[in-house]
């Protein structure tokens, strides 16, 4: 039997930021190969992997995470250290704690409970990354093409990203939005703002451009799908006088979308208003960091919904909301669903969450285990 807050305190001890591990999957290895799992060990780059299993059946239940956090921010801002894991007020505070050190303490806890009945022989196996909270690129997005040459067939996959506005049980993912940036700049002429014919002010038309962006009514959303929704995230020109027609104008922007739009067709729409609010040469530049999708099937919601219901005595909310995660690229394996501790708190000072979320989490897991292989 394994204690998960005490597993949670020694991962957030480990200050893994990304990509960094810090020790975190030489603790999880050890683990894992004592309750019998078969682990595997992969570098990509400078990103530490991780994919273990235990037993060959064909139904291959799967548990992926990430051992990677984000950076802590100013130190001084803390009222704890943020890699001690610390318990006070019955709450665990550290980098982690919420996103999602504590999630893969308890389902590792929870796969320790089922093990201990002996009688249980289905496959489980854990896939975990330290490059979620990066650039994505040498994390799952390369273990999910390892995992086909290997030949290892995942039937379904749980994510342990924190899905819960602030209670755990609340609300599962089960497909996410699709997410497109792009950086503007717009180069015009400087000169002194008391000629401005003799320059040419890049500042005008980018902020025309940047104010239809913000106009656009994109759609209307759909069943589980909210509307698409472009924020503005940055914009820029570098003048530090208030005298002087600056030369260049910059804007960051991001939009995350749903299965409406397309990134191609997003793009055609804003190179368009580009083109009809600027009257200056422009580049515009984009990346795409990944589409919308839906990727539970109705057994994972129903196995995922009854575990809840039997924890907490109430059903999740099944939606897209958030963020991007690496379910984006495990989807293309098999159903995934995503299922873990409470967001309010997740990347923020004083991270934290309750001890008795930790052990409902744990359970809820637990269930989620034995009522997938009941069927």
């Amino acid at each position: 039997m394994l204690n998960p807050v005490r597993l949670s305190q020694e991962l957030i001890a480990c200050p893994s930021i990304t990509p960094s591990d810090a020790g975190c999957m030489v603790i999880i290895e050890q683990i894992l190969v004592d309750l019998g799992f078969q682990v595997s060990r992969l570098r990509f780059g400078d990103v530490d992997n991780l994919y273990a299993r235990i037993n060959s059946k064909e139904d291959n239940l799967c548990f992926a995470g990430h051992t990677d956090v984000v950076p802590i921010g100013n130190l001084s801002d803390w009222s704890v250290d943020p890699f001690a894991g610390v318990v006070k007020d019955d709450r665990l505070f550290g980098r982690g704690a919420a996103d999602m050190k504590c999630a893969i303490a308890c389902y590792i806890s929870a796969v320790a409970n089922v093990l201990a009945d002996n009688s249980f022989d289905k496959s489980l196996s854990i896939l975990l990354t330290s490059d979620e909270e990066g650039p994505a690129e040498n994390g799952t997005r390369k273990m999910v093409p390892w995992v086909q040459e290997k030949g290892e067939m995942i039937n379904s996959c749980i994510v342990g990203e924190p899905t819960n506005p602030n209670r755990v049980g609340q609300m599962a993912k089960v497909g996410r939005r699709g997410s497109l940036s792009g950086h503007i700049t717009v180069t015009g002429k400087m000169g002194h703002v008391a000629y401005p014919n003799e320059a040419a002010n890049p500042v005008h038309p980018i902020t025309d451009f940047l104010a239809s962006l913000h106009q656009q009514n994109w759609d209307k959303g759909t069943d589980v799908f909210l509307p698409s929704s472009l924020q503005i995230t940055s914009v820029d020109v570098g003048n530090r006088t208030n005298n002087v027609i600056p030369r260049t104008a910059t804007a960051a922007f991001n939009i995350r979308y749903n299965i409406l739009q397309t990134a191609k067709s997003l793009q055609s729409k804003i190179e368009k208003l580009a083109k009809d609010c600027i009257n200056l040469p422009f580049e515009l530049r984009f990346h795409h960091s990944g589409e919308p999708f839906l990727g539970a099937d109705a057994r994972l919601q129903n196995v995922l919904g009854e575990a809840v219901n039997q924890v907490c005595g109430s059903i999740p909310e099944f939606t897209t909301t958030g963020g991007t995660s690496d379910a984006r690229f495990i989807r293309k394996l098999c159903p995934v669903i995503e299922f873990g501790m409470n967001s309010d708190a997740a990347h923020q000072v004083d991270e934290s969450v309750s001890i008795d979320d930790i052990l409902k989490l744990t359970a809820i897991y637990d269930k989620f285990i034995r009522i997938y292989f009941a069927d």
